[in-house]
């Protein structure tokens, strides 16, 4: 069975297990057979039904539910204190279990958690205390692992070794005897596998899976990184083989079937180290003065079919993930790089999203297709810049860009200021209806040949960038518009972002205060436009990375679901992803549903579609996690060259144990403990978010600049200590 099917029957079985208890607690006095389980929970389909009478059974043995009579099920007398839920551990080694329908989080100390790891579901038994009193509570049985695979350090004994995870949320090591240990030595950094954890023993049993290197070497940490999240870092044999045996040959019979645009001006922009190119523009003006614009998308799917081991892969990593140093792509280089990556002068098969726009980037029609095109020109940001910069009337018929090397055409020039200006429009509508401008800083590093970072320098969005955003806006905008206005309803792929949470909006703003700025809580717009104006006050000032960075943690998070509440974010009432198929999974997904009902199809399964957009949500967050990783790794590695220099940095956070500071010139955070602070003891001021010297009243807040230097750093643990030299200034 296929991973993708494994979990579509996991979220099943769970569905069920809920069933049975909502409906034996909801008439605890009663008892019920399968047959009347299955007609409250409307369950036809024979193989539900057999899950339904396999959990009944697992259910009694396990002492969840009682046996009455015999084939008759009825409630614990306690079962209402039971909770099915999920493990969110601390770094103190306590957890709270995260039950769905609760509105408080069970705490449960770390004695209770009975060999319980982090996000693990489990169930979990309340204690009856005193009303109003916390919900406390122990962990009884652990129903499903997150992960049993971990990443950890080999200590190595004179018979057998523990491998200590690195994992700060994992308490405890892993017991592994010599003949499991397979080629790892002592200090070596490993992935191992649990494979039993016997009564009345203190240490889980496990193997040593794969060895990773020694620890502070690169590729060991990067890989380290990719392992911690179970992302991995190279194809499966047969899936990389699969790849290689497809016919990616341009063929007569399959351009017949789709609209033919290779003769239609066509050109890609994209960063100028990039590699692969899943979107393109293209262009041309109308005999009634109007504009055709194309958004053309390689056509993963076309590729990439149901039920290969090619779409299986895809579909469990669901994202490539971008590490400092590398790509971990979605699919095999020879579709990502190649057949799929729209290069100039070669034909393509392409989705695309054709709009007739006029002059106030008004979409007059619309049309969606799978189509054939041929790129004119590979732009770089660059490039496109320099046309942008220079559009009053300075640029030449043919502009060279790069050193003589690189013609652009003058009907390229033109197209793309013609649309930089409908962009433009497009931009400023979706800002007065409420979107949120978040043009972050992103650090990125130059690096060596030896992967060792010589530089830093920060990314941003220019126009370039935004002309590109702003036409992959409309493409996704529109096709889920086209979907979601149907008289019909129609299962789809959205991605969703939901109102920000109101008490993240108040402490953002009481933080923000302290710099000077307010927001507006008079209603959503007054929010939406207070929040631009934060943003935009703030660019350049010292206190810019800490506000955009609390200003995004206040919001929810994006997600994929078949339930489309809109994108706040964005202002969009309708919303998907369409324009990357080579590095997102959900997007082949639209692509796919977007092709089924374009041929007339029925609508799909909702709840099929509900567990693959979890699955990409989740995979996404793994991701971003790692790259985040990746990036703290790397910043570390930075700061050991710069062990003798002073920092101006801004405090970016504050806590019990101590102050996180960030650099202004490279954006490196670190952490000045507390028990380091020299010349008197600080206590934590949770309000004011502040440090107090108990004698002195020396304060030291969010956002105060302080001069550090580099204290320690550790590339294992990722960690990087700083020394307070004091305020600055």
């Amino acid at each position: 069975m296929s991973n993708r099917n494994k979990k579509t029957r996991n979220h099943r079985k769970n569905e069920i297990t809920k069933g049975i208890f909502n409906v034996l607690e909801k008439e605890p006095n009663k008892d019920f057979n399968y047959k009347q389980i299955a007609g409250k929970l409307s369950i036809t389909d024979a193989h539900d039904r057999n899950t339904l009478i396999k959990r009944l059974n697992q259910l009694k043995e396990s002492k969840r539910i009682q046996e009455r009579d015999r084939g008759r099920y009825q409630a614990l007398e306690d079962a209402r204190d039971h909770y099915e839920g999920v493990v969110d551990l601390t770094s103190n080694g306590n957890a709270y279990i995260i039950v769905e329908d609760l509105d408080d989080d069970i705490f449960v100390p770390n004695h209770k958690l009975n060999k319980a790891f982090h996000k693990d579901r489990v169930t979990v038994l309340v204690n009856q205390g005193r009303k109003g009193k916390k919900k406390e509570g122990a962990v009884k049985e652990v129903l499903e692992r997150h992960k049993t695979a971990f990443v950890g350090v080999v200590d190595m004994q004179k018979s057998f070794a523990f491998v200590r995870p690195t994992d700060g949320k994992m308490y405890t090591d892993i017991f592994v005897s010599k003949d499991k240990l397979g080629k790892a030595e002592d200090g070596d950094k490993v992935i191992v596998e649990i494979t039993d954890w016997p009564d009345r023993v203190d240490s889980p049993y496990g193997k040593v899976v794969e060895v990773l290197g020694k620890p502070g070497e690169h590729h060991t940490e990067i890989h380290s990184i990719l392992a911690e999240y179970g992302l991995p870092h190279e194809f499966p044999v047969e899936v990389q083989r699969f790849a290689d045996e497809l016919d990616t040959e341009i063929k007569e019979s399959e351009i017949k079937k789709r609209r033919d645009m290779r003769d239609v001006l066509t050109f890609t922009i994209d960063p100028k180290d990039a590699k692969d190119f899943d979107d393109a523009l293209s262009f041309r003006v109308l005999d009634n003065g109007s504009y055709e614009i194309g958004v053309h998308i390689a056509d993963v799917s076309h590729y990439l079919r149901e039920g290969t081991v090619l779409d299986d892969e895809a579909y469990e990593r669901a994202t490539s993930v971008y590490l400092v140093d590398r790509v971990v792509p979605m699919l095999p280089e020879i579709l990502s790089n190649n057949a799929c990556s729209l290069r100039p002068n070669e034909e393509k098969y392409t989705f695309s999203a054709v709009f007739t726009m006029n002059d106030k980037a008004q979409v007059t029609d619309q049309w969606f297709g799978r189509t054939v095109t041929n790129s004119n020109e590979r732009f770089a940001y660059e490039e496109a810049q320099y046309i942008i910069e220079h559009e009053n009337g300075n640029i030449p018929a043919e502009v060279s860009i790069r050193d003589g090397a690189y013609q652009v055409s003058g009907e390229v020039v033109q197209a793309t200021l013609t649309m930089q200006r409908l962009a433009k429009i497009m931009r400023r509508s979706r800002m007065q209806k409420g979107a949120i401008s978040f043009d972050k800083v992103e650090v990125r590093f130059n690096l060596n040949e030896e992967n060792q970072p010589i530089g830093v320098y920060f990314k941003e969005s220019k126009d370039a960038n935004k002309l590109i955003e702003e036409f992959m806006l409309l493409a996704n905008r529109k096709v889920a518009e086209y979907i979601g206005k149907q008289k019909s309803k129609k299962t789809f792929v959205y991605r969703v972002h939901d109102d920000p949470n109101e008490d993240k909006l108040m402490a953002l703003n009481g933080i923000v205060s302290r710099f000077g700025h307010k927001l507006n809580f008079k209603d959503k717009k007054s929010i939406s436009a207070s929040l631009n104006q934060l943003l935009e006050d703030v660019k350049g000032k010292k206190e810019q990375n800490l506000v955009d960075t609390l200003a995004i943690r206040s919001m929810s998070k994006a997600i994929y679901t078949t339930d489309n509440i809109g994108h706040y974010g964005l202002a969009f009432d309708h919303y998907t992803h369409f324009t990357s198929p080579i590095r997102r999974y959900p997007d082949v997904m639209v692509h796919r549903l977007l092709q089924h009902y374009l041929d007339g199809g029925n609508s799909a399964k909702e709840a099929e579609y509900e567990v693959k957009c979890k699955h990409a949500s989740d995979m996404e967050y793994l991701a971003v996690s790692a790259e985040r990783d990746s990036i703290k790794y790397m910043q570390i590695k930075f700061m050991q060259d710069h062990q003798d220099q002073e920092f101006v940095g801004v405090i970016s956070g504050v806590t019990e144990w101590g102050i996180y500071v960030e650099i202004i010139e490279n954006k490196c955070e670190g952490m000045v403990r507390i028990r380091d602070i020299k010349g008197d003891y600080y206590i934590f001021d949770e309000k004011e978010y502040a440090i107090v010297g108990e004698r002195t009243k020396k304060t030291y807040q969010l956002g105060d600049e302080v001069v550090v230097m580099v204290k320690n750093t550790d590339l294992v643990k990722r960690h990087l200590d700083f020394s307070l030299l004091g305020k600055n200034g």
